[in-house]
């Protein structure tokens, strides 16, 4: 009986986090110009086209509410949608929504693939436009810069997310082992008392 409860709680804590981790929901303002993050500040917000109005936490909720995407500029939700790529240290640029958490890194940054499933490196740098290369190569070094133990900053995201699935998978594997070995001393203890 106490092992099977022990064995459902883990098993539902890694079900938890295998969703959590794989997933999960973009940033609210992910996939948004810029110059409109002011428009998706107020709590209740007006589809472009007029049609309808969403409240805040409906937007990026991966629910088509307006029919021109208004809401879901961050997720493959709506078909006329379109997620802005802000693309540091290159050019700029607009997608269709539907590449969204595609497998496919349409963003030199990778913000296309938030999700977790692909690991798109930053190439920004490297594939920038001759001229942003020729009028801003000196803001550019700073994107690559290491911290002190040598890791470059932008590669630390995913492997922590990575890192954090495997130690709660240790750690509920050192549950089931200890639970499983307490059970068994219990059992030994019952049969040598009777």
């Amino acid at each position: 009986m106490v092992m099977a409860t022990i064995i459902a709680v883990v098993t539902c804590i890694y079900i938890c986090l295998h969703f959590n981790l794989s997933y999960s929901s973009p940033p609210l303002l992910t996939g948004i110009h810029p110059l409109d993050e002011n428009y998706y500040d107020a709590a209740v917000i007006k589809c472009k086209d007029g049609s309808r109005s969403f409240t805040r936490d409906r937007l990026n909720d991966n629910f088509c509410d307006c029919a021109d995407g208004t809401d879901e500029p961050g997720t493959p939700a709506c078909p006329s949608g379109r997620f802005y790529c802000r693309n540091t240290g290159s050019t700029p640029r607009f997608l269709f929504s539907s590449r969204v958490n595609d497998h496919i890194c349409d963003c030199c940054d990778g913000s296309d693939e938030y999700d977790g499933n692909v690991i798109c490196p930053n190439t920004c740098i490297m594939g920038g436009g001759i001229v942003y290369q020729r009028t801003n190569y000196d803001s550019s070094v700073t994107s690559l810069r290491k911290n002190k133990s040598g890791i470059k900053i932008d590669d630390s995201a995913p492997k922590l997310k990575g890192l954090k699935a495997l130690v709660f998978f240790q750690a509920a594997l050192v549950i089931i082992v200890v639970s499983f070995l307490l059970f068994r001393r219990r059992k030994i203890r019952r049969r040598s008392s009777r």
